[in-house]
């Protein structure tokens, strides 16, 4: 999940290089904000800078700056740059080998994308040799492999993407081949290639906004399952499949292009260790929920809705209020879907569209069906605010990967999205009170502000959102404000203009109450309002207005097609893509009794789909904390959950 790009170009093009490279930096930061790195290769030498701080800080060093200035000098060949913005995945950013370009004996090489079977890879090939924790050097040791056996380039990554499982877009330098191998399998690379320039970048708008539009009409995309090799020593530009590939082999003689030099030692005083992980397995499970109590609660005798459901009333057959106000969920149908997508780009097939995907559940399904279903030709877009989860990151990569998705990923400040969350946690712990638990998931509402970006930039009017499921029911956190229906027709913003109001007002009194939630997460907090409740939504399709919902065909899909991972604490397949509901669970779970889960179970009973027997037998394994996922969210916002959690089951139960 990162930004990649390079550059090279002629003589006559020098002048405006700095500028060219300053802007690729700058405008690629928006992928990734954790690290950052450039490689130069110049005059047979390549020199390598990365730092654990986003791109406009590299920009500023001064390693950096002697960089730019040999591309400039740059003699005996044409130069040549790489570099990466890192949303880190695999391997902590605080290590300098973990960060991009990656370095190993023969090869520098810049990823994007993510390897989910790479621990396969390892075993498989045993005389290689694992340094590090990120997946990038399983590929650049694999290509190095080949090409010792004597492959050239295009064989040798071609092998490479036989191998590999997940999304992989590469730009590679090894030193016995004269050229950049640049490969991709979910089409998320763009370039511009004219006598005298060669560009390439993740996204068609960075080179938009490097190039102030000057190569409007020369972009072009490399398609899933192509590769370039733009040979640097005679300034030549050629393409390759990965199918059909002719096995050449190299000249017998090995020849090296280049010698690899990376001055670590300016860039070590950025690399420290992370603070220590506090939080220990065997302290967090001694926390535990009083089950016994829970399964005395009274209940609704169609459904399984408690008593502690806020604005519930029962009525002399024990029925709730929610069941007898239930209305049949209907569906428009596939039809009316096709039909609504025709208004905006007319013929459906190979017409674009843009699709949230988390990871999850139900924006995984809504990718494949958008794509395999409806045959239209989507951009898989997903804003990484921090707690996207590793099975999250891992399932999107097999999506685009397997579909051959261009994927396009706004990643937030983490560090600050983190923190933010930590100082709301810490302040909610002062003073607890459950309907302010919401507010630990305020820094993902940004993601509908920037899905209007990304239709901006890449002028796709489309989007098509996996949501509007009407059974995902989240009415309870919405019923401690005083109002009844929080997301009508499933849909956050649908929210009426009272009930807006009513919930401002709530958060307003509960920060005059408790004062520490004033802190600097509150600036974030009013956009995240802002983006979920204010602003104008353009056109969004909704998938589960149209399509039926059913649990079992998704998942089983999912699993079939595409190895689609489950974590190993649960049962629950709903909300696994983010690291903030087990611990917001645990709270619901432990002071009323029941959590979000007990909701769609709930709706489907009421909707003939499942028993109330069955949904009872759910519910009590889907509502057990996960403590696997307790201890990672505790971990990366850096707070003492064994504190934490002593303080919520300290706190006076509903039941």
């Amino acid at each position: 999940m990162c930004g990649i790009f390079g550059f090279s170009c002629k003589k006559n093009k020098r002048d405006d290089s700095k500028a060219i490279i300053e802007n690729l930096l700058r405008f690629s930061e928006k992928r990734g904000k954790d690290a950052s790195g450039i490689a130069v290769f110049c005059d047979r030498q390549s020199h390598v800078v990365k730092i654990p701080e986003r791109t406009s800080l590299l920009l500023s060093f001064s390693a950096s700056q002697r960089l730019f200035d040999m591309f400039m000098s740059c003699q005996t060949s044409y130069p040549l740059l790489i570099g990466n913005a890192r949303l880190a995945t695999n391997g902590s950013e605080y290590s300098f080998n973990n960060n991009q370009p990656v370095i190993t004996k023969y090869s520098i090489g810049v990823h994007n994308g993510m390897i989910v079977n790479e621990e396969k890879i390892w075993e498989k090939f045993s005389p290689l040799r694992k340094e590090y924790d990120v997946d990038t050097e399983v590929v650049l040791k694999l290509f190095e492999y080949f090409i010792e056996k004597g492959d050239d380039a295009s064989e040798a990554i071609r092998k490479v993407y036989k191998e590999i499982e997940g999304a992989a877009t590469l730009a590679i330098m090894n030193v016995y081949v004269p050229s950049l191998v640049i490969t991709t399998n979910t089409g998320s690379l763009y370039y511009i290639w004219t006598d005298d320039l060669f560009i390439f970048a993740s996204e068609a708008y960075i080179l938009k906004e490097t190039l102030h539009c000057n190569y409007h009409d020369t972009i072009k995309r490399l398609l899933p399952g192509f590769g370039l090799l733009f040979n640097y020593l005679r300034f030549t530009l050629s393409s390759f499949s990965f199918q059909n590939g002719k096995n050449k082999k190299r000249r017998s003689r090995k020849e090296q292009y280049f010698s690899i030099l990376v001055r670590k030692e300016e860039t070590r005083h950025f690399y420290c260790l992370s603070d220590t992980q506090m939080n220990k397995l065997r302290y967090l499970e001694q926390h535990a929920p009083d089950y016994s109590a829970i399964e005395n609660i009274r209940r609704c005798a169609r459904c399984i809705l408690p008593e502690t459901m806020p604005l519930i009333s029962f009525d002399t057959d024990g029925i709730c209020n929610f069941c007898r106000t239930f209305k049949t969920i209907t569906y428009k149908g596939e039809n009316a879907l096709k039909q609504e997508i025709e208004r905006y780009v007319g013929e459906i097939k190979g017409k674009r569209c843009i699709v949230a995907l988390s990871g999850g559940r139900d924006s995984s399904f809504g990718l494949h069906y958008v794509k395999n279903i409806l045959g239209m030709n989507p951009i898989a877009y997903t804003y990484d605010w921090g707690m996207v989860t590793d099975i999250a990151r891992r399932n999107q990569y097999r999506l685009t990967a397997a579909l051959g998705v261009e994927h396009i990923i706004v990643s937030a400040d983490i560090r600050k999205k983190r923190e933010n969350i930590r100082k709301n946690v810490e302040a909610w712990l002062r003073r607890p009170n459950i309907a302010m638990v919401p507010l630990f998931m305020a820094g993902d509402k940004q993601a509908e502000y920037y899905a209007e970006q990304v239709k901006r930039q890449t002028g796709v009017n489309l989007m098509i959102y996996c949501r509007g499921n009407e059974f995902e029911d989240e009415r309870f956190k919405f019923g401690y404000y005083g109002i009844f229906d929080g997301t009508p027709k499933g849909v956050l913003h649908n929210l009426s203009w009272r009930g807006k109001t009513q919930m401002a007002l709530y958060y307003a009194r509960e920060y005059i109450r408790n004062p520490w939630y004033i802190n600097t997460s509150l600036v974030d907090t009013a956009f995240a309002y802002f983006s979920a409740y204010l602003m104008p939504h353009g056109d969004f399709i909704y998938l589960w207005h149209y399509v039926p919902w059913d649990e079992q065909t998704i998942v089983s899909t999912l699993k079939t097609c595409y190895g689609w991972e489950t974590p190993t604490d649960t049962i629950a397949t709903w909300r696994i893509d983010d690291g903030t509901p087990p611990f917001y669970n645990y709270i619901y779970y432990k002071v009323q009794g029941f959590t979000e889960h007990d909701g769609l179970r709930s709706n489907q009973i009421r909707q003939g789909v499942i028993t109330r027997d069955k949904a009872l037998r759910l519910v009590r394994e889907e509502n057990k904390p996960r403590y696997e996922a307790l201890k990672w969210y505790f971990d990366v916002i850096k707070i003492d959950g064994d504190k934490a959690l002593g303080i919520i089951d300290s706190i006076k139960t509903r039941y």
